[in-house]
């Protein structure tokens, strides 16, 4: 078997991928039309052009720009369908999906019309695919502490089911003003699971560790320079969603070749794999798990970070199980 056909076969999860950054062309084209949004480029070519980011800030200022066409719950059920099933057809087998909620309600768009339209594209994509899924809604950090408490308000508002926990993302800044909204929270039953060491320093993981009470973290490779923090995460046994093309499409790592992956899997570290916003990196978690062969991690490692995808997922005991069972099976 090759290590493609490996890769394919087996069953994945993922914890760290966002609804917006998953608007393949096809969507946000129709999307655009619809809406008549002239900043959208309307072609393939130039679409690709535009997902070019010069650095972490532009990519803000694209994704931004994007989920402009999202404007009525038809217009997120179809995201959220056509999201959903790109990822099945990778094997992705239950999902944690990330949805820029305040994005949505600085445009003006209520939070019912979020919520109502992603609820029935997840069902509609579990019925077809048989995938599952869950939502983290999020805020951006660098829009400060008003922004986290319109977008916790709101989810406690809509709250159902299939959220299972409370994020932060957004250009990297220091976490600590935004322990109150998360303690809140935190009590009201949501799981801390901020993004933080991606942009920014060993410093925000700390801080999203003992004053957000994160239980996962988004990225975290920068743990990689602090030796206490390594030894912390390892101990507590805390994991870390990693993004490798995502890292090199925004340019906070140089290449494949210096991605600190490996060295992150040979300290110990939880480490999951992920394609965070893969329409706009050009990437699939099937790719995902290809880099990380080219890094060097072999079938086994691979095999073994499906399993960390699992264990460090909030799916239900049974599901766990079953998903654990069939990676153990898929033969090399």
């Amino acid at each position: 078997m090759t290590v493609r056909a490996f890769v394919e076969a087996l069953p994945k999860v993922e914890l760290h991928v966002h609804l917006e950054g998953s608007m393949w062309p096809s969507t946000l084209k129709a999307l655009a039309d619809k809406h008549d949004v002239e900043a959208i480029p309307r072609t393939e070519d130039a679409l690709r052009g535009w997902f070019e980011f010069r650095d972490f800030a532009h990519f803000i200022e694209v994704y931004l720009t994007s989920i402009g066409v999202l404007r009525d719950p038809e217009d997120f059920a179809r995201l959220a369908y056509d999201s959903l099933t790109a990822l099945a057809a990778h094997n992705v087998r239950y999902t944690e999906m990330h949805v820029s909620l305040f994005g949505h309600l600085m445009r003006g768009v209520d939070a019912a019309v979020v919520f109502e339209g992603i609820e029935e594209g997840r069902r509609r994509a579990e019925a077809d695919s048989g995938i599952v899924a869950a939502w983290i809604p999020d805020f951006p950090g660098d829009f400060g502490v008003d922004a986290a408490e319109r977008t916790l308000d709101a989810v406690l508002a809509h709250r159902t089911e299939s959220i299972v926990g409370f994020g932060i993302g957004g250009i990297e800044v220091p976490r600590g003003e935004f322990a109150d909204v998360f303690a809140r929270a935190r009590s009201a039953g949501l799981t801390s699971l901020p993004h933080a060491g991606e942009t920014g320093g060993p410093g925000h993981m700390w801080s999203a560790l003992n004053d957000l009470g994160a239980a996962r973290i988004g990225h975290g490779i920068a743990a990689m320079q602090d030796e206490r923090l390594v030894a912390h995460l390892v101990e507590h046994r805390i994991p870390l969603d990693v993004s490798p093309t995502s890292n090199i499409r925004t340019r906070v790592v140089e290449s494949l070749d210096v991605h600190p992956l490996p060295a992150m899997i040979d300290a110990g570290l939880v480490v999951t794999l992920n394609s965070d916003d893969p329409s706009m990196f050009g990437t699939d978690l099937t790719g995902e798990y290809l880099a990380a062969h080219s890094m060097g991690v072999d079938t086994e490692g691979l095999r073994s970070l499906a399993l960390a995808g699992v264990d460090a997922s909030y799916a239900n005991t049974e599901l766990r199980r079953q998903l654990r069972a069939e990676i153990a099976a898929v033969e090399v």
